[in-house]
């Protein structure tokens, strides 16, 4: 399968090029039924020569070049419908009846509704275009209204809010909120992108409009992502002030798989600056090693990094509550654990060339033994709560001592 893209260097086109490149190159196998021969990229430096050859060979067509942020408002219509035309041409001048995907905006929805504005009507102008077209050639065609879209590669300080919102907390500059219940309805790149892949296939969710809402419909019109979220402008801000923080606070907000605080948080990670990159870390040292908290969570505790010096021994204390996993990753030690009033204890040699997760089990008094006189014993730890300096359920007993209580 030869694929046209333009508009290849947009943000749209840039990630989707991305992952057919993946998919062409055998980089992504999640999608065995595609074979992808050669993907033609045409943007605003390529030649009409180049266009006209692209039209000639493409087995399928993703029409994302367009203007929207023109100088003035008539390149609106050259950009949106008059070059959507000029492809339409060439594909029909060499008979080439391939499925084209046209991406359109919700802003044509408004048109004749809510609002006239230049840029919703050359969208639409350029709908009505594809699906005169298609119904003239019978060439499959595929019209997206898409909403705001956000995601890396999205240009700040463009046409996009949640871009410049990103862009300016990561780089410690401020945004403006005037209404902070001001509701977006936002699409991620990678939702949007994985979409147009199943495109390729055919497989297409069918919609109409209501106003200015989708329905679903298999018979629809129109074609949609059903994955898009409706967050207002308070929500936005709020979010990446939190994510800002995280270097500081060490505390990992919840970003359930699919949410759009997880969404939003990649974006937002796109945006930093080299010297955010990486940043430091509260080292707890002392003449045994060190213990290094790494990252806490709102409801899945923390992890931590222990270093114990050759021959030293740490812990000796007991939790009534609390547990953790102990994963020692590099050295040699031993893990001791004993039932608080009894006197067997439970011993776990432990070794970085063979990595194993030990429980620390509540109500269970336990230390680790670094075994080597020359190496350090690093151990991964993972506890079940955030640690609590009021309440840190942590209490001093030798493992050794096996006098009953």
């Amino acid at each position: 399968m030869k694929i046209l893209v333009t508009g290849s260097c947009g943000f749209v086109g840039k990630n989707l090029v991305c992952a057919l490149r993946n998919i062409k190159d055998g980089k992504d196998r999640t999608h065995p039924e595609l074979m992808i021969d050669e993907i033609f990229e045409y943007d605003i430096s390529s030649s009409e020569e180049e266009l006209d050859e692209y039209c000639k060979n493409a087995d399928f067509v993703f029409h994302f070049a367009g203007v929207n942020r023109p100088q003035n408002a008539e390149e609106f219509m050259k950009g949106n419908c008059i070059f959507a035309e000029a492809v339409l041409d060439k594909l029909a001048k060499y008979e080439n009846k391939c499925p084209i995907v046209y991406a359109s905006s919700i802003q044509a929805t408004l048109v004749g509704r809510y609002a006239d504005g230049e840029y919703g009507k050359s969208k639409k102008a350029g709908e009505d275009l594809l699906f005169s077209y298609s119904e003239k050639t019978n060439a499959p065609v595929f019209v997206y209204r898409f909403p705001n879209l956000f995601g890396k590669w999205c240009r700040p300080n463009y046409n996009s809010a949640v871009a410049t919102f990103c862009y300016n907390t990561a780089n410690g500059l401020p945004i403006t909120v005037n209404d902070r219940q001001t509701m977006l309805e936002l699409l991620y790149i990678d939702d949007l992108v994985l979409s147009m892949i199943n495109a390729l296939n055919g497989k297409v969710e069918r919609c109409e409009f209501d106003g200015i809402n989708t329905v679903l419909t298999p018979r629809g019109k129109f074609c949609t992502v059903p994955a898009s979220h409706k967050v207002t402008l308070g929500e936005i801000a709020d979010l990446l002030e939190e994510f800002s923080r995280q270097p500081s606070t060490l505390v990992m907000p919840e970003i359930p798989d699919g949410s759009f605080a997880k969404k939003l948080y990649s974006t937002y990670l796109s945006y930093l600056p080299k010297e955010k990159v990486s940043f430091p870390l509260k080292m707890n040292t002392d003449a045994r090693g060190s213990f290094t908290e790494l990252l806490k969570t709102e409801k899945c505790g923390q992890f931590s990094v222990n270093i114990s010096n050759p021959g030293i021994t740490k812990g000796e204390h007991w939790h009534n509550t609390k547990w953790e996993f102990f994963i020692v990753v590099s050295g040699h030690g031993l893990i001791r654990q004993r039932c608080v009033g009894d006197g067997e204890i439970l011993d776990f040699e432990v070794n970085g060339d063979k990595i194993e997760a030990i429980h620390m089990l509540p109500g269970y008094t336990h230390n680790i033994i670094n075994l080597s006189q020359t190496e350090p014993l690093i151990t991964l730890m993972w506890a079940n709560e955030q640690f609590d300096p009021s309440k840190p359920d942590t209490f001093f007993d030798p493992v050794d001592n096996t006098e009953e209580k």
